[in-house]
Formats: C-alpha cells, structure tokens, sequence
C-alpha cells in the first residue's frame, strides 16, 4: 500500500508530479458522456443513468470510450459524485430533466434515519479494476469524489441548486449537525478514494462544483478545513498518489485552498485569469484548466485564440490542458479534434 505508481511515461502524471512537458498533456472534465455517439447508443441500452454506473463493465467501456476516439492522456472514471451520500444511506435516483434526487433530505432528518450501505461501491472498484487491466501505460487513470462542501449541499437539500441556500442557512444556523454530515461524507471519501486507488486509478481529483456562493468564513470553514482532513487522511493511506484540487468559483481564494489543502494541482475555472493564476500561484504548482466549454463549443477564431491565451499563460509552469468545467453534450466532434490538434502541433 502507498507505492508510487510506475508509469514512467506517462506525460499527465509526470506534471502531477512537477515535472513541466513541452506540450502539455490534455484531458477533459466529463470527456465520457452526452456529447460522444457511442456513449448515447450505450446508455440508451442501460435504461438510466444509475444501471450504468452500477455496471462495471458498461461503466469501464464508457471511461475508455473517449480515450479510443482522441487519445486523451487521462482517462477518468465513469461515476458520479453522489455515490456516497448513495453509500451513507440515501436513496439515489435521477429524474429525466430535473437532475439527481436525495432522500430523505437532511435538512429535516439526521444522518441516524440513514442505514449506510457500502456495497453500492463495490461495482465502481470493478469498474477500476476492469480499466486499469487494458489502460495503456502511457495513459494517466483519475479517480475522483466530491469534496465535503458540494457532496453536503445535495445532502441537505436532497437535489443541486444555484445558490445552495438550504445548505448554507443549515450551516448558520445548525453548525454542529452540519458538521456531523461533513465529518461522515470525510470518513466515507477517505475509504472511498482509497479503494479505488488499490483498485487501479493513478490519481485523484476533488471536485467542489458549488464552492463559489459561500462567504470567505464560510468557505474557510465548509470548504478549505473540511477539503484538508480529507487529504490529510487520504494521505496517511496513499502518500505517493496526486490530488487535484477543483474548487469551482472560488476565485482569489484559490491562493488560500492551495496553501491550506496542500492540493498537488490545481483545477481552475473558466472565470480565473490564467496571467493572475500564474503570477500568484506557486511558480512550481501544476495548473489544471481552463478553457470555458462554450469557446470549444463555438469553436473556429474564438476556440483558437482562447486556447492560445491560456498556452502562452502557462508555458513556464507544470501544466495540464482542460476545460474550466465539463464539456457541453451538444459540443461537435470536429472541435475536440481542433482542440487537439492545436495542442499537438
């Protein structure tokens, strides 16, 4: 347990580990869904989102999926960040044009109504392993969770929103509760991310989808604390694997998550100035982003002076090429393909 993973090759996890390429490895945040026509044809067949998740072998050919087409240098697991709050005892479904529902909601009832359930994990491990066997080693494998904060929200109000206001009006007025639920989302993330490390993936990322609304207390405490017990405890488990923290909207507080966390690398959004992250960020950190999903959409003069921006910000640091958030179901083809071949020149 905690061995370094032997990909010498590797050119994604070589920046992981500090190490700047010439051409920076490239892989795209939900390269595995809507916008690819065999992952539509394929979940179409599974009748749910849910069954294909639970279906390691459905869920290890969609992973691969996008690394067959573009030759990505990351592949990451096909799952979702709602697993756990699955695993703690929810139940889980997601409704056609509404998004993933929680119930019972916590905002009502405790995490002691909750009968956990563990083995709802127990196929996405399968799915890990199925991947890691045929992934070729020149190729990255990312694990991933929800941070404590995001995974929280959609505890406490049972579905995703905007503005997060059942969770933070909990977090106000109910602090110890509200802690009762991150520490159990920390304890199940730990033994989560571990399991898929043993299982295969090469690193991890922390996806913090609503950092952005909370106060600068708020996300000290909520996000950025609660974010650096998780790797703390992961890393007493798995010192050697990388962490890639993404706390979505957190602007300027970037500098303070990176500093506190002790993240690897850092994810960045489409709203973060590429020449701001590079002048204020550690000159040896590895950056991860940050082209907006909607320049790759529309594609021509606006993807290429977009990508070129973002390049030329970064050409003397550890860098990973990414979107600032996932790609966009109804993205065409050509233009990944574009993306790819600017980046490959």
């Amino acid at each position: 347990m905690g061995e370094p993973r032997k990909k010498p090759n590797a050119p994604l996890l070589k920046v992981l580990h500090g190490q700047k390429q010439t051409k920076p490895p490239v892989w795209l945040m939900r390269q595995a869904g809507r916008y690819l026509p065999e992952y539509r044809a394929l979940r179409q067949k599974k009748a749910g989102f849910l069954n294909l998740v639970e279906d390691s072998e459905a869920a290890a050919e969609v992973t691969l999926q996008p690394v067959r087409r573009f030759g990505f240098d990351a592949a990451i697991l096909f799952s979702d960040i709602l697993v756990i709050p699955y695993a703690l005892g929810q139940n889980l479904t997601f409704v056609k044009g509404e998004g993933p529902k929680l119930t019972p909601p916590l905002v009502n009832h405790t995490l002691k109504t909750l009968e956990r359930a563990p083995q709802h994990l127990k196929a996405i491990y399968a799915t890990v392993r199925r991947v890691a066997d045929v992934l070729a080693p020149e190729t990255t494998f990312l694990g991933f969770c929800g941070s404590p904060w995001t995974v929280a929200t959609y505890m406490v109000a049972g579905e995703g929103s905007r503005d997060q206001a059942v969770t933070r009006e909990m977090a106000y007025r109910d602090p110890q509760a509200f802690s009762e639920i991150i520490d159990a989302i920390i304890d199940s993330s730990v033994d989560y991310l571990n399991g898929q490390i043993e299982a295969g993936v090469d690193a991890v990322q922390l996806f913090d989808s609503w950092a952005g609304p909370l106060s600068p207390q708020q996300f000290e405490r909520w996000v950025i604390a609660p974010t650096a017990k998780l790797i703390s405890r992961l890393r007493e488990k798995q010192p050697h694997i990388p962490i890639i923290g993404f706390p979505k909207g957190a602007g300027s507080r970037i500098k303070a998550y990176v500093c506190d966390t002790q993240v690897n690398a850092i994810g960045l959004d489409e709203t973060v100035d590429p020449l701001w992250a590079h002048q204020y960020l550690p000159s040896d950190l590895p950056i991860q982003g940050n082209l907006d999903p909607l320049a790759l959409l529309v594609g021509g003069d606006a993807l290429d002076q977009a990508i070129k921006t973002i390049l030329d910000a970064f050409s003397e640091r550890p860098h990973i090429f990414n979107l600032g958030h996932g790609i966009l179901p109804q993205t065409p083809l050509n233009h990944v393909s574009r993306l790819l071949e600017i980046l490959r020149a």
